[in-house]
């Protein structure tokens, strides 16, 4: 028997509208997260696809999201937005404050969005993707839980605390990076756990300190920072300008909010917005092609622009449909009460 189920977009999108609402989501709440759930799946980033119904799921029936929330904007200056998510997922939140954001960027030149008190599962190139798209270089960053010890140490601090930037180009992509400043995604940790796959001895400790290359102990015991002492300082960095910088939680806060019931952090979220067209010295078509040419330096020696391998498999996905483990989606289809 195959191991895995083809679905279209279409089905997946269907799919996650369903599972959500049958546990109680608010329909706007689960057309926004169906559609990064369909994105993940769809761009091939397996531990942000459908494998976040579950987690979903689980929040919905354990944590304290509110499952209606109505998120308040507040324009705070002219160059400054805040979206108090009100204890919803963030989804919703970044869809109202994003179209301020835009507006604000194009007129003064740089721009911040502020979401506070959301649950945030994805990742975080849909964001700076769709800022691109608006003509815009964006950076964005957030916490989680504290599961990743900080270098030197062996006990849990940090989140996976990811950052993500985005630089808009000629045509469909524009230039992405979307990493996590933990060695890896949480999700992929679980992935193996769940595929009954060891992991690479850098990704994690046992809870003695001690390397590992099995997932559940490492779920158990603390997550590496990439780079050592430099993934390390970024993350304390996603910490603060994401955390107290913002009025919101650090990584610690969120998992002492979460009380052991493994629900999706709940946090704050920076999004920054910055307008080539007014940055530049006078002329910006100069300046964009200054950036093509490096792009084209990087592929020119034969190197990869990151999210490469994701835009090719967007392309793949969006004619062929998705590849979903048989096991996964029958674990998603089982979260559909009778």
């Amino acid at each position: 028997m195959d191991n895995t189920v083809t679905l279209t977009l279409a089905e997946l999108s269907e799919l996650s509208n369903r599972v959500l609402t049958a546990n109680g989501m608010a329909a706007d709440h689960a057309q926004v997260i169906a559609e990064v759930i369909v994105a993940g799946q769809r761009d091939e980033c397996q531990s942000h696809g459908i494998y976040r119904l579950i987690v979903c799921v689980n929040t919905l029936r354990n944590g304290k999201v509110v499952r209606d929330a109505k998120p308040e904007l507040v324009d705070v200056s002219p160059a400054l937005v805040r979206v108090d998510a009100r204890f919803g997922y963030s989804q919703l939140a970044f869809q109202m404050g994003s179209k301020v954001l835009v507006q604000k960027a194009l007129q003064v030149g740089i721009a911040a969005l502020a979401i506070n008190n959301c649950f945030h599962f994805s990742a975080l190139w849909p964001e700076v993707e769709y800022l691109a798209g608006e003509g815009l270089a964006a950076l964005a960053m957030t916490p989680s839980h504290s599961w990743v010890a900080p270098a030197g140490g062996a006990k849990p601090l940090f989140g996976t605390n990811p950052i993500a930037f985005a630089w808009p180009r000629p045509g469909r992509f524009p230039y992405v990076f979307d990493f996590a400043t933990s060695a890896i995604a949480r999700g992929d940790i679980e992935l193996h756990r769940r595929a009954g796959k060891t992991i690479p001895l850098d990704w994690a400790m046992d809870a003695n300190g001690q390397p590992t290359d099995d997932p559940a102990a490492a779920m158990r015991g603390a997550m590496m920072t990439f780079g050592g002492h430099k993934g390390s300082a970024l993350s304390a960095m996603v910490e603060l300008l994401a955390g107290p910088l913002i009025g919101d939680l650090t990584s610690a806060g969120s998992m002492a909010f979460d009380e052991g019931v493994g629900a999706t952090p709940c946090h704050g979220e920076l999004i920054l917005a910055f307008n080539p067209a007014m940055f530049s010295s006078g002329n910006s078509a100069d300046d964009l092609q200054r950036a093509e040419a490096l792009f084209g330096g990087i592929v020119g020696q034969g190197a990869r622009l990151p999210s490469q391998r994701r835009f090719d498999a967007r392309l793949r996905s969006e004619a062929d449909g998705v590849q979903v483990p048989r096991q996964l989606l029958a674990d998603v289809l089982a979260l559909i009460p009778s």
